[in-house]
């Protein structure tokens, strides 16, 4: 992967032609470009209106509610666990349609209450169903949470209960002899093994493809008194020997090429590393203190999290939830409470997609200008883009990578991409003093803002608007400044650092108007010496 940067000069221009601002959809082990340790992609909606319902149809008026996880399938289909209507869902070809699971009965708030029955698919009931698995016949396995229990779906449509009996516990047996906490997630391995993320357990569970489940870690003993007189049980963290390992709700799973397990150790920020042979487990990313006893604030059920990129073991998380390995062993990490998505690669956390301060929001956009709210589970698809549960927006998001277009590399010639698409000047750009302009007309038409030139036969001063909708932008010829204008409101004048001026009959302009005014993502890749414009 080869680095990008930020432009370490503050202006450059650049000429845009109308097409497709979109990224591509690419491997992010492979083809996707970074800037700073910050792949370049792009967030998307592909289903859900972001109201609550169980709406099915075309993706864009789908509604939601609460999807938990997801599973992307071989022929293309994404199945979701809508944990909060109870159901699972299939997406396919944009349209939104039922797989398993029925709502027979609302609160007094009108809420889906959910319940336990298997079945046929069309008839089963579930509660809270969260994460999931398939294996490689199609059959899909998963965690039905408030029923605490492992359900599966096999390709006949056929719902039954693997492990688990619909009461709370923690009683390892046979199928329904045993018992779980709030399981949140499962792996299956190609030997039919089930994994579970035995979640208020603080364990992790092993079903035999017999069905016979085992506790692998120790259970914690630690005891908070979260408010004077009230004591709960709690979590706790060690490594070392997995019979003597301890977790604090681990609520995501992942199995490697190896066929070890990645935990997202949710309540200790951490994710954690399972070696199944060895029966060892290891802490791979976040910040574990010096001393034990500092791991936890006083009364405190969680160690504290924070949303800090960089070396694996000075990386910090936020209530890590749902997690997926890439090709080449990366793992992907939905960091719930810094609504963020994040990557785990060669002992590196980067950052994905999300608010750049962990803010929650509904945006789409290029990577850190993107938003989401609580995502809950990532998967990766076919194509190398990764589907997020976009759990409190109620939607279904996608982040697709960036890769330059064919044939770009560096000729001495400064070059512009606009998405995929290479641009094509009506006259080359022009270097001032380190900053690259170029002609504005070409931009702002393919942009889809109407031009107007107009000169004070008093002054002499030449000024350049450039419309759309209500808002415009107004450039003086000599002049450092930018006025938007927008109706009923007072202009807005910045300053900026190189004027635009006239040229062989045309007017150039700088990059910052782009990326500032009219709301571009331009980042400069030094390599091959192309502007990139999103």
């Amino acid at each position: 992967m080869k680095p990008l940067r930020k432009l370490s000069i503050p202006i450059l221009a650049v000429s845009l032609l109308m097409g497709s601002t979109t990224a591509l959809a690419v491997n992010i082990d492979e083809a996707a470009l970074g800037i700073d340790n910050q792949l370049l992609g792009s967030v998307s909606t592909v289903a859900g209106k972001g109201e609550l319902g169980e709406l099915n149809g075309p993706a864009s008026s789908a509604l939601f509610r609460s999807p938990w996880s997801l599973v992307t399938m071989p022929d293309g289909s994404v199945l979701v666990a809508d944990s909060k209507s109870h159901l699972i869902r299939k997406i396919n070809n944009n349209e939104v349609s039922a797989y398993a699971g029925i709502t027979f009965k609302q609160d007094v708030y009108g809420n889906p209450i959910g319940g336990y029955a298997d079945g046929k698919a069309e008839a089963s009931v579930f509660e809270q169903p969260k994460g999931m698995a398939a294996d490689q016949q199609g059959n899909l396995y998963i965690a039905d949470t408030e029923n605490h229990a492992v359900r599966k779906i096999d390709t006949a449509g056929s719902v039954t209960t693997i492990a688990g009996n619909g009461v709370l516990g923690s009683k390892d047996g046979t199928g329904k002899e045993a018992s779980f906490y709030s399981p949140q997630d499962v792996a299956i391995a190609a030997d039919g093994t089930i994994y579970v993320a035995d979640t208020l357990n603080n364990a992790i569970r092993r079903i035999s493809p017999t069905g016979v489940v085992t506790t692998l870690n120790a259970l914690s003993t630690r005891v908070v008194e979260v408010v004077p007189g009230q004591a709960i049980a709690s979590g706790d963290y060690k490594d070392g020997e997995l019979k003597t390992a301890l977790f604090n709700e681990p609520a995501g799973l992942a199995l490697d090429a190896k066929g070890n397990l990645f935990v997202s150790d949710t309540g200790n920020q951490l994710i954690r590393y399972i070696d199944l042979a060895a029966g060892q487990v290891t802490t791979v990313a976040g910040h574990v203190p010096a001393e034990q006893a500092a791991f936890y604030e006083k009364n405190a059920l969680y160690a504290s999290g924070d949303l800090i990129d960089g070396d694996a073991s000075v990386a910090q998380f936020n209530f890590p939830k749902g997690i997926a390995v890439t090709a080449q062993g990366g793992l992907i990490i939905a960091d719930s409470l810094n609504h963020s998505i994040r990557y785990l690669k060669d002992q590196y956390v980067s950052t994905l997609a999300g608010d750049l301060d962990g803010l929650s929001g509904i945006k789409d956009g290029a990577e850190r200008s993107s938003s989401l709210q609580n995502p809950t589970d990532v998967a990766v698809a076919a194509d190398g883009s990764v589907w997020i549960a976009d759990s409190y927006n109620n939607k279904l998001r996608k982040l697709s990578f960036y890769e330059l277009p064919a044939g770009i590399h560096n000729d001495g010639v400064v070059k512009v991409v606009n998405g995929s698409q290479r641009i094509t000047f009506e006259s080359e750009p022009e270097n001032l003093n380190g900053r690259v302009l170029v002609p504005v007309r070409a931009v702002t038409q393919a942009l889809g803002y109407s031009v107007e030139y107009n000169e004070n036969t008093t002054t002499g001063e030449r000024t350049v608007r450039l419309t759309k909708g209500t808002v415009t932008v107004e450039l003086t010829i000599g002049k450092q400044q930018i006025k938007r204008i927008v109706p009923n409101t007072a202009d807005v004048i910045k300053d900026i650092d190189v004027a635009p001026y006239i040229n062989h009959d045309l007017t150039y302009v700088p990059i910052r108007f782009f990326a500032e005014e009219l709301g571009q993502n331009v980042q400069w890749h030094q390599e091959t010496q192309t502007v990139i414009i999103r």
